[in-house]
């Protein structure tokens, strides 16, 4: 009987040890997979819907050697403040977050970074910040001056086209009061009179985030364009409004044929420390497939048609701010790059 056992004991052994070696081969590949983590506004939001498509790409780019993973917050400068607590390594941001950033005014004011200060990395697109009304009510309001010192929901209060609000507020002289209320319920607080305005915003003066989308789905929605008088006051103060075609953006009609946005360019930055082969890679596939990208999303339009320009905008918005070694790497291969700049971390 003991012959037997041990004859049964000895292949089964074997076996075990056979799997085991297998799994001990396999373990140490998944434990070298690294992560990224990429922090955007909340889900509703454009910032989230563009990174939720690009995790694929990202992880491609990278040779299959980093997982991606999105994280929403409940604002772009929350996103932001968790990168540069080493939350993240990729966070959503835009010119107006890098400026208060760096100056340390805002949001930012007396922001100490557990790790670092976000530096530039990536610029995807413009976006455009504009005033909208309920169509019943339209007739109150002839300009933006209207909406000075009146409850307003200028965006989730963090979000990169409420601090583009607050400095357009800012150079015409008119006090700004946000009534903070969830995305979904914007519709609902204008019907009711809550919030006598609720402003929008475009990518590329084309894509709405998802919960405009709904909103003006739901509801007769009329935009109110800064006056003429107002419109100089922007320009001189850089921030020039753009025209956009309403046809383009909406599915009904909103009370004007061209809207009068005031642009703010927005990226996916990153802390000095990423390393900069990554940050290349990353860029010249991103540059290498714009095509494809224009044909998933519209708002990468602008991008397509000049991505390295994009960089050099996004960079000139803050020129102060450092560059990442690998955009810095990419900028010189496409002969963009301008020696005034500052590398980080050099």
């Amino acid at each position: 009987m003991s012959r037997t056992r041990t004859g049964y004991f000895f292949p089964v052994l074997v076996a075990a040890l056979a799997v085991l070696f297998v799994f001990s081969a396999i373990e140490p590949a998944h434990a070298q997979r690294k992560s990224i983590r990429w922090a955007t506004s909340s889900t509703g939001s454009y910032g989230y819907k563009v990174a939720a498509m690009m995790v694929k790409v990202l992880e491609e780019a990278l040779g299959g050697e980093y997982t991606v993973t999105v994280n929403p917050y409940p604002s772009t400068t929350a996103a932001m403040k968790a990168t540069m607590d080493g939350n993240a390594e990729i966070g959503y941001t835009a010119d107006v977050g890098m400026t208060e950033v760096y100056e340390g005014t805002g949001a930012f004011k007396d922001f100490k970074p557990a790790k670092s200060k976000m530096v530039h990395t990536w610029y995807a697109y413009p976006m455009e910040s504009f005033m909208a009304v309920y169509g019943p009510k339209v007739g109150q309001y002839k300009s933006l001056g209207d909406f000075s010192g009146k409850p307003v929901f200028f965006t989730p209060a963090g979000f990169m086209n409420w601090l583009n609000f607050m400095r357009i507020f800012k150079a015409l002289g008119y006090k700004f009061k946000h009534v903070q209320i969830g995305e979904a319920a914007q519709g609902d607080a204008l019907q009711a009179g809550t919030i006598v305005g609720a402003v929008c915003y475009t990518t590329a003066s084309r894509s709405l985030p998802s919960y405009w989308r709904e909103t003006e789905l739901r509801l007769d929605i009329k935009i109110i364009n800064p006056s003429a008088d107002e419109v100089k006051k922007l320009t001189a103060a850089n921030l020039a409004p753009t025209e956009i075609d309403a046809t383009k953006v909406f599915s009904k009609d909103v009370g004007v044929k061209t809207i009068l946005g005031v642009p703010l360019l927005f990226g996916y930055n990153m802390l000095a420390d990423m390393p900069e082969e990554i940050v290349y890679k990353m860029l010249k596939w991103y540059y290498d497939k714009r095509e494809w990208l224009v044909k998933g999303d519209p708002g990468f339009e602008p991008m397509g048609r000049d991505f390295v320009g994009m960089q050099v905008k996004g960079i000139n918005a803050n020129p102060t701010i450092p560059v990442h070694s690998g955009l810095a790497k990419f900028l010189k291969e496409h002969k963009a790059w301008n020696d005034k700049w500052k590398i980080a971390g050099k």
